[in-house]
């Protein structure tokens, strides 16, 4: 099994170019099951997640060919997807696929949209809290689907298609509000989803969505219109780029020092991380190729911090977060209130001699003056990169192990922190 081992103590200077949003890609990807014409996706990211999205659909009989670099393209620039799923062969999802991976459960929208039918096992994934799949059933209920839970698997059928109708999400749910707009692209009469969640990525599946000849408006705000369509057609579309890897790259430069252009960025996508990081002490400047971040000489500054659904402080930037206020000035707070079990980093961020104490939903980060290099083991996606980036500034070699986390999410990423002077290599066997 891979390793990545990382000598601590060099700051960072270069460029590195943000990929496409693991977020966004895995639902564009699914959505090409709406239509038996070809989705053509740009800017894909070559990650473990996508390879395995790519398996799970061709078992749905979806023919998806990647075109990789052109001559004369950038080394980092994403893959393209030709994805047609013109002759959907099965409508089952099994578990030895969806159990590896949350978010390919979400198949059950379109197949139930287009084919009328869907089987798909109960997801697997991260483990990080229970994550239930209760509201994305109520919201296909709502659209008029039969469902039943039979043997570990979601049986879900509508004979004469789904129909439009009011869907009230108790809470904020990003897969949930990803499964109701593309089950809704296709039914009957009028759909509104309330209490949708606002995340950049629901933005940008819709926005493709319409290109196809979907009818849907206000993504991005609480309450989306959608007026179904009887099909869909092919479209182009490119993913936007990945808001959690720039907030991370922007957090690894706050936590070494240096100063790092991250190419292709987008600012308004995560302005309560990059405020954040200007409180703590980083320099963040917008130019036309995306964000520069810089800590040249001053300390990092303690900050407080509640992690909240977009635009507010993202879940999936919350370790990362963590591993920087290690080495404060100070203590800080973070409270995580979207996943009841995602502070498994904290054990191992303590082997690099960092203070951490928590209580129920809060972390107190007691800063240090320096970290130590220690063996540590990735536990969750987001959790794996945070140690990369204590590992960075830590005194002494890091080894990280289990890293087909970090694969899951993050694109050639010790190739990119090589490329801005860190010493890190991925040790294969």
């Amino acid at each position: 099994m891979d390793r990545i081992r990382i000598v601590g103590g060099n700051k960072l200077h270069g460029t590195i170019p943000i990929s496409g949003a693991k977020n966004a890609a895995l639902p564009l990807m699914i959505a090409a099951l709406l239509s038996d014409e070809t989705l053509i996706l740009d800017n894909v990211p070559r990650l473990a997640d996508v390879a395995l999205l790519q398996r799970i659909l061709g078992n749905h009989g979806v023919d998806i060919m990647a075109a990789g670099k052109r001559p004369g393209d950038h080394e980092y620039q994403g893959q393209t997807l030709h994805i047609s799923a013109k002759n959907i062969i099965d409508t089952t999802a099994p578990y030895d696929l969806v159990s590896k991976m949350r978010a390919s459960f979400w198949v059950i929208a379109p197949l139930l949209a287009r084919m009328h039918e869907a089987k798909v096992s109960l997801p697997g994934g991260c483990a990080i809290g229970t994550r239930p799949v209760d509201l994305l059933i109520m919201a296909l209920e709502k659209l008029g689907a039969e469902i039943s839970i039979d043997a570990g698997y979601v049986v879900a059928s509508a004979p004469g298609g789904l129909k439009g109708a009011t869907i009230e999400f108790p809470k904020v749910t990003v897969s949930g509000t990803h499964v109701a707009l593309m089950a809704a692209a296709l039914a009957k009469g009028t759909t509104i989803i309330s209490n949708a969640a606002c995340e950049p990525e629901i933005t940008d599946v819709a926005d493709c969505l319409n290109k196809m000849g979907a009818k849907i408006t206000g993504a991005g705000t609480p309450r989306i219109l959608i007026e179904g369509v009887a099909k869909l057609h092919g479209a182009r579309h490119t993913v936007l780029p990945d808001r959690i890897e720039t907030g991370t790259y922007a957090m690894a430069v706050a936590m070494t020092g240096g100063e790092v252009q991250l190419s292709g960025a987008r600012p308004e996508l995560l302005q309560s991380a990059l405020d954040v990081l200007s409180q703590a002490g980083a320099t963040i400047t917008v130019n036309n190729d995306g964000i520069k971040v810089a800590r040249n000489g001053a300390g990092i500054s303690p900050v407080t911090v509640t992690t909240a659904p977009f635009p507010g402080f993202p879940t999936d930037l919350q370790a990362q977060l963590m591993a920087l206020m290690t080495r404060a000035k100070g203590a800080s707070h973070i409270t995580e209130t979207i996943f009841e079990n995602r502070f498994m980093h904290v054990q191992e961020l303590a082997r690099f001699g960092a203070k951490i104490s928590l209580d129920g939903e809060t972390a107190t980060i007691d800063g240090v003056s320096k970290l130590r290099g220690a063996p540590v083991m990735a536990t969750d996606l987001r959790a794996s990169v945070s140690l990369v980036i204590a590992a960075l500034a830590a005194e002494g070699e890091t080894m990280v192990n289990r890293i087909y986390h970090l694969d899951r999410g993050f694109e050639r990423l010790e190739e990119k922190l090589s490329a801005c002077g860190a010493t890190i290599e991925r040790i294969s066997g």
